[in-house]
Formats: C-alpha cells, sequence, structure tokens
C-alpha cells in the first residue's frame, strides 16, 4: 500500500496515529505537550518527528522545515474537550467553548496549521458536546474557516459501537476535502442487528466480555491503590452488571431509595456487563466513577486498552493514573483506521489527488 503523508496534532499517545497508519497513511508529524503522552508516542512511532509543545507555540516556518518538500495528503487531531464537555454543564464556575482560553487556543491552533499546511483532507475529532446548540459559536467558526479554505466539510456523531469497538463511545468527527467526495464508512454493527431495515445485515455489538473476559485472574486481583466505589463500594456489589447508582433511586423501584434520580453524574457506580459492550472509557481514574468491572473492581490498563482497541504490546510511559488518561483521551485504533480508510478512499478517487501526497 503506498503510504500518505499525514500530520498529527493533540496526538497523545497515538490512538488516531495508530489507526490511520493501519488505513495507509505515514504520519510525519506529531504533537502533544503532556509529557508521558509525548514519551509514549516516541516509543510506538520511532519514526515520526515528535514536537512537544503547546499547538500556539509552533510556528509556520518550523513546520514547513520539518515537512520539506513532501506534500501533506491529512491532518489529523482532537483538539482538547474538556471545554465543549458535558461536565461543563455542571461546572458553573468554569468557562465553556470558545469562552474557554484553552479551547479558543486550541481549536484556532488547528486551523492556523490547516491554513499553512492545507492539506488534501482534514480530520477532527471532540467530543459529542461541539455540535449542541449552546457551543454553535465554535462549530461556525470552525465550519466558516475551514470552508474559506476551499474545503468541502461534513460532520456527524459516531457511536465507536457501531464499527467494531467494544464500547458505547460518542465523539464528533469532522472532515473536510478540497477535492473528491467523501462518504462516511458504513457501520458494520448493531446493538440489535435485527431492529430495523438500516441494522440488517450488520453484526451485534462486541461485547466487554469477549473484549477482556480472559484478563480476569486472580494473579492480578490489585487496584494499584484505588477501592472500586470508595465508600459506597458495598452497594456497588449490589448494582446489577450493565447499570448504575440509579438502580437506587425511587423511579427504579428501589424499596428504600438512596439516591433523587439523575442527582449524580450517569457513571457514579456504573458497572460494566459482560454481554455488553463497555460504557465509554473516561480519562480519570476513580473509585467511586465508572465503568467498573463486572466483578466490582476498578478495571486495570490492560483492560482499558482492550476497549479501546489497542494492541496489547502497545508501549505507555507514566504511572498508572498516566497511562489511563492517555488511552482514555483517544481515539479507539479500530474505528480511526475506518475513518482513515474512507479518507484514504476519497483521496484515491480525486482523478490522482494522492500524487506526491
Amino acid at each position: 500500500m503506498r503510504r500518505l503523508n499525514s500530520i498529527s496534532l493533540f496526538s497523545g499517545c497515538g490512538g488516531l496515529d495508530l489507526g490511520l497508519e493501519r488505513a495507509g497513511f505515514r504520519t510525519l508529524i506529531a504533537l502533544d505537550n503532556d509529557a508521558s503522552a509525548c514519551e509514549s508516542h516516541a516509543l510506538n512511532f520511532p519514526h515520526v518527528a515528535l514536537i512537544r509543545k503547546p499547538v500556539a507555540a509552533v510556528t509556520k516556518g518550523e513546520l514547513r522545515h520539518l515537512i520539506g518538500k513532501k506534500r501533506i495528503a491529512l491532518l489529523a487531531g482532537g483538539p482538547p474537550c474538556p471545554p465543549f464537555s458535558k461536565s461543563r454543564f455542571y461546572r458553573k464556575d468554569k468557562p465553556r467553548a470558545l469562552a474557554d482560553a484553552n479551547g479558543l487556543e486550541t481549536i484556532t491552533g488547528y486551523l492556523d496549521v490547516l491554513g499553512w499546511v492545507r492539506p488534501k483532507a482534514f480530520l477532527l475529532e471532540n467530543v459529542a458536546g461541539l455540535a449542541y446548540s449552546v457551543h454553535g459559536a465554535a462549530l461556525r467558526l470552525i465550519v466558516e474557516r475551514a470552508e474559506s479554505l476551499g474545503y468541502s466539510v461534513d460532520w456527524r456523531i459516531i457511536n465507536a459501537a457501531d464499527y467494531g469497538v467494544p464500547q458505547i463511545r460518542e465523539r464528533f468527527f469532522m472532515v473536510g476535502t478540497l477535492a473528491g467526495r467523501f462518504e462516511w464508512p458504513a457501520p458494520g454493527h448493531a446493538k440489535d442487528p435485527h431492529a430495523d431495515l438500516f441494522s440488517q445485515g450488520r453484526l451485534p455489538w462486541a461485547t466487554a466480555g469477549a473484549a477482556i473476559g480472559d484478563l480476569d485472574t486472580e494473579e492480578a486481583a490489585d487496584d494499584e491503590g484505588h477501592y472500586a466505589g470508595g465508600k459506597h463500594h458495598d452497594l456497588l456489589e449490589l448494582v446489577p452488571p450493565g447499570d448504575n447508582y440509579l438502580y437506587f433511586t425511587e423511579k427504579r423501584g428501589y424499596p428504600t431509595p438512596l439516591f433523587d434520580w439523575r442527582s449524580r453524574y450517569w457513571s457514579f457506580l456504573l458497572k460494566l456487563s459482560p454481554d455488553m459492550p463497555s460504557w465509554t472509557i473516561q480519562a480519570r481514574r476513580s473509585n467511586n466513577m465508572g465503568p467498573f468491572h463486572w466483578r466490582n473492581r476498578i478495571l486495570r490498563v490492560e483492560e482499558v486498552k482492550r476497549l479501546q482497541t489497542f494492541p496489547d504490546d502497545f508501549a505507555l510511559a507514566g504511572n498508572v493514573e498516566r497511562q489511563w488518561r492517555q488511552i482514555g483521551n483517544a481515539v479507539p485504533p479500530v474505528l480511526a483506521e475506518k475513518l482513515g480508510a474512507a479518507i484514504r478512499t476519497c483521496l484515491e478517487g480525486d482523478q490522482g489527488g494522492t500524487r506526491d501526497c
């Protein structure tokens, strides 16, 4: 397969890059400002020129020097998501979207690099909250800047479980192309393949049990400093697999309700079911915020890697908390590969549009 050159921003440990390389891209340059993530990226992608600094500190000249005479087919990356996350609806003390200095800096930094490099296509990932109407100014900024550069833009919310990832994980993806028609990859999995005409022919969602069941050994029973559920561990043991704290509410019919309906974060006392995909893996390892293993313990990094579709031998730097954060922040490589394959198909259909890429 002929490799197409790409640049990666906000690269983290490299989940997006791994999937794109499997789809036939070659990452020339990666950028991130986190020390542990950069170390992990370097371990797994030793051929990549790695820049460790904020995107706002990168200059056009610096990128041009690293690119040389090569043509760039794709710019890919996910600007940090906290300014657009659901948590900002609860954290009234923190600004949201472009009112957050980091949100404004990273979004405009991505767009600046897009303008400097002008690749054949770009891929931008974020939390689903970027598409909320309350964040409309940020979405309009991205679309208008990209269109002013000549890109045809399309976006959608994608559930990773519909593409074979054993995890219910909805994220925002935007693709822009200078030429050629981009078609989103068709989902290959469904919660119920027999539910309707659109789901027929798909495979069932991949389950957490199939992904990590073989890792549940007595020899690896240490929670490494964390106790699942914390002071609520006894309650966690009562939660049915696939449920959360809402099990203990009046609305669910619990005889002696312990919590009000929707009074906590969804992930509070959230437990996996071996017969379902995992709930979304968060970037923070916690005593009471799941998902937890169905055996009432905190997941291990090896299990989180599987649920995010990283290979077992993918190297991670830093302590357990930092490794977890890197994996939790990543785009699942299996999903990234399918998006990358669709982008590559678009570029190859552009009447020689991949020439010199």
